[in-house]
């Protein structure tokens, strides 16, 4: 790939051009354990869903960490809304757990990756991945366990011989910043 003039080399590279589905992982600064209790998990959730219904992203899958997390979700029409909509949550759950912590203007959020997903395979993997990224990082050994991914959601809604398809697909060879 040629590198565009706006690259910076000691970041990721944000191409938003296509409607589709993207994959994103965002970290927290120095792998901290920012969201460390049920509450704060829950309210990144919540800012989470809240900025994606306002922004018009439909999300597919998502797992929240103690110092990171994961989403799928499908675009709108113009997916460089993605762009403001990370913004925002990096912002606003920095400000709210800075304020919890007593710690005004520390960093919080370290970058986000993202991925435009055009292969069926791709989404099908990456989906399994996200819905199951806890019991990867052994946090718990089902992730239906873990209150804090959709893997319960999925579960719950999506048709029977779809959730036997994302289940089927392996998640090793699966290419994800993911060293938390």
């Amino acid at each position: 790939m040629i590198a565009d003039r706006h690259d910076w080399p000691h970041a990721p590279v944000h191409r938003l051009g296509e409607r589709g589905a993207y994959m994103v992982t965002g970290g927290t600064y120095g792998k901290r354990h920012h969201l460390s209790s049920p509450e704060r998990l829950d309210d990144f959730l919540a800012l989470l869903f809240r900025l994606a219904r306002q922004f018009g992203w439909e999300l597919q899958a998502w797992a929240a960490m103690a110092n990171h997390y994961h989403i799928v979700a499908l675009s709108p029409e113009h997916p460089e809304t993605l762009r403001e909509l990370l913004a925002r949550l990096h912002h606003e759950s920095a400000v709210a757990l800075n304020a919890a912590d007593g710690t005004p203007n520390r960093r919080v959020w370290y970058e986000y990756w993202d991925t435009h997903l055009s292969y069926q395979r791709s989404y099908m993997a990456r989906l399994k991945y996200v819905h199951t990224n806890p019991v990867h990082h052994s946090v718990v050994e089902d992730a239906q366990e873990y209150p804090w991914c959709s893997q319960n959601w999925f579960r719950t809604y999506a048709r029977s011989s779809f959730q036997r398809v994302v289940e089927s697909f392996e998640t090793d060879r699966v290419r994800v910043f993911d060293d938390f």
